[in-house]
């Protein structure tokens, strides 16, 4: 489809209260009357029997694609179908890190455009996403990996990446609660990215809902896409728990269950579905200003606003939609956190819970048109969907509106399986469950 292509059948609009602009004296105003003035973030919207785009997912790509389809290419003729509330999917069930330390140079590419996007979005979308960049700090614990993060370091530095060695004397400093001499894996040192941290996973979602309704984009919550409809090769619409939406284009946004809904058209991808466990602890003082991760072990953990530690590590490892996670897993990860901070062992876990997540054969995203005509595919992000969501997001919204790929997101079409030119990130080859 190309920019100028219209939906051939575009009926008025819903009249729509706008949430207004957000600030200091606003709030003041409201104050002033108990609060009472607010109206709804975004508007509840009746679907249309028709629209241009629409977008089956309400998480953090699905809405940030059809925000940028509004804002940047100026198509506002979209749905979002979410079939539950805004917000509580898998972009609420991340451990809200936001990074662009990678190694292959079009994935790093690609997620400092995304992290760039990250720097400017709260006051884009005027919202308070409490985006802290307060940085993101690699162990290192053998000299084998020492060299490993220095060539990742320096290749970061090629491209205009910040990365910084750090000493296990800065280590130190940075965590002091770090046992560098830990009976497993003694720490050497590690490499900080600055401009890496996190975000607020719900705000998120409810930051891009709010600014893609202003714009005119339809959100409709609870609303289950139940199959797919389809003229020959092409996808014509949806259909869902309350009756068919017809669409020029249909763009999957739908994390884990990617495989699941492109299934209901006929497609089998190259994709996996994963549980990953993520926890909380109970609230302390603060004693971690950075995002720290275990080189010895996939073991991550930030302190939140709120004073809990929020943590997590590798995927379970067996195929299942459930989100909720297994006692080894959560054994795994507990050991890895006493290993590196014994300390914490004094914590309680308040909360724990599990995400679903679509693990490529590669590791990397998929980005793409698929083999039917009026199908665009957002999925395959195995660790990496949330940091990626402005950028995902972006991508998508130019690939529906323009037909061509996002310069940043080209190595991310479906056919380099097909070709050989895979981004194995990892280079570990063919095992989903190992990226």
């Amino acid at each position: 489809m190309n920019a100028t292509a219209t939906s051939s059948l575009q009926p008025a609009r819903d009249a729509r209260q706008s949430a207004g602009r957000y600030s200091g004296w606003r709030l003041f105003l409201e104050g002033l009357t108990g609060q009472r003035g607010w109206p709804q973030a975004w508007a509840k919207a009746t679907p249309r029997p028709r629209y241009r785009v629409v977008v089956v997912g309400g998480g953090g790509q699905g809405l940030a694609t059809a925000y940028y389809l509004a804002s940047e290419f100026g198509i506002t003729d979209v749905a979002v179908v979410e079939r539950g509330p805004i917000g509580l999917g898998n972009v609420g069930r991340n451990t809200t890190i936001i990074r662009s330390n990678y190694f292959r140079p079009e994935n790093v590419r690609f997620y400092d455009y995304s992290l760039r996007l990250w720097a400017g979005l709260e006051r884009r979308l005027n919202f308070n996403a409490m985006v802290s960049q307060r940085g993101t700090l690699n162990l290192f614990h053998t000299e084998a990996q020492r060299d490993l993060f220095t060539r990742r370091a320096n290749q970061m530095r090629l491209l205009g990446v910040d990365a910084e060695a750090v000493s296990r004397g800065a280590v130190r400093a940075l965590v002091p609660l770090v046992d560098l001499d830990n009976g497993r894996y003694p720490v050497l040192g590690g490499f900080l990215q600055r401009r890496g941290g996190t975000v607020r996973h719900d705000a998120v979602a409810w930051g891009y809902a709010r600014a893609a309704s202003a714009a005119g984009v339809d959100i409709i919550e609870n609303r289950e896409v139940t199959g797919i409809h389809r003229d020959g090769k092409r996808v014509i619409g949806v259909e869902t728990t309350r009756g068919a939406i017809a669409a020029d284009t249909v763009c999957l946004a739908v994390a884990g269950h990617s495989s699941h809904l492109a299934a209901m058209a006929g497609l089998r991808l190259p994709i996996e579905s994963h549980v990953l466990q993520a926890f909380v602890t109970e609230s302390v003082k603060p004693l971690l200003d950075v995002v720290l991760t275990y080189g010895a072990g996939h073991f991550y953990v930030s302190q939140s606003d709120r004073g809990g530690l929020v943590y997590g590590g590798a995927i379970d490892g067996y195929n299942s939609y459930a989100q909720r996670g297994t006692l080894p897993m959560a054994e795994e990860v507990a050991a890895a956190a006493l290993t590196l901070m014994p300390a914490l062992a004094r914590l309680r876990v308040l909360r724990q819970w599990g995400g679903v997540v679509d693990m490529s054969m590669d590791g990397s995203p998929l980005i793409s048109r698929t083999p039917l005509d009026g199908l665009i595919l957002n999925g395959g992000w195995c660790y990496g969907g949330f940091k990626a969501i402005p950028a995902g997001g972006m991508a998508t919204a130019h690939l529906i509106a323009c037909g061509t790929p996002h310069p940043l997101a080209a190595h991310l079409a479906l056919e380099r399986f097909a070709a050989g030119r895979t981004v194995d990130e990892r280079g570990l080859g063919p095992f989903p469950y190992a990226h």
